[in-house]
Order: structure tokens, then C-alpha cells, then sequence
């Protein structure tokens, strides 16, 4: 069965730094995809940032130069570093799973992240 475990959320003053983890257990391919994305309430999903295991990181435009996501191969967690936070930041993160970062097919519970001004 394939699972993905986010820790417990956090609050955090502006400009300040947070680092999220994801672990991805039960899926074995040597290939495949994992991003974050983020949502508040009454708003699309937003595209994060995503890691392919061919090496390939994308982020969204809202990100660039502020996030860095990175994966650990020998714990299988995806982290997302998040520095110089601001409050439009704060939402529900969640990380995804997928055969390519065109095709997720699992999403993990989502952990909340609040930003202070």
C-alpha cells in the first residue's frame, strides 16, 4: 500500500524559514515523481515545486529563489526548505506522488503551514 506521511504543520513569523518532509512508503519503482502543492480554502490547488528522479526540479513562479525542494534517497522523503516566508505562504501543503510529474496517483493528508506578518 502505498503511503505519504507529512508531519504535523507549523506557524512561523514573516521572513522566517521552515522545512517540510514527505515519506513516501510501498511504491518501489525506480522511476516516478513527487511535488508539493498548496491550497487555502475557497482556491485552486497550487503548484509548488516538483522532483523527478531524473534530477528534474520545477517551481512555481510564487516560489522561485525561496523554496528548494530536495529528496533523500535512502529515507524516500521529499523535503520542500521554505525560506523567507511571507503570509500569503500560509496554506495546506500537501505532497503527491505520481509516474510522472504529468500523473499523480496518490497525495498525502497535508500538513498546515501559518505564516505571521
Amino acid at each position: 500500500q502505498v503511503r505519504l506521511e507529512e508531519p504535523g504543520g507549523a506557524s512561523v513569523q514573516s521572513e522566517g524559514s521552515l522545512r517540510l518532509s514527505c515519506q513516501a512508503s510501498g511504491y518501489t519503482a525506480s522511476r516516478y515523481c513527487m511535488a508539493w502543492f498548496r491550497q487555502v480554502p475557497g482556491k485552486e490547488s497550487e503548484f509548488v515545486s516538483s522532483f523527478d528522479t531524473d534530477g528534474t526540479t520545477v517551481y512555481g513562479d510564487s516560489v522561485k529563489g525561496r523554496f528548494t525542494v530536495s529528496f533523500d534517497n535512502a529515507e524516500n522523503t521529499l523535503y520542500l526548505h521554505m525560506n523567507s516566508l511571507k503570509p500569503e505562504d500560509s496554506a495546506m501543503y500537501y505532497c503527491k506522488l505520481g509516474f510522472s510529474c504529468d500523473y499523480y496517483f496518490e497525495r498525502g493528508q497535508g500538513t498546515q503551514v501559518t505564516v505571521s506578518s
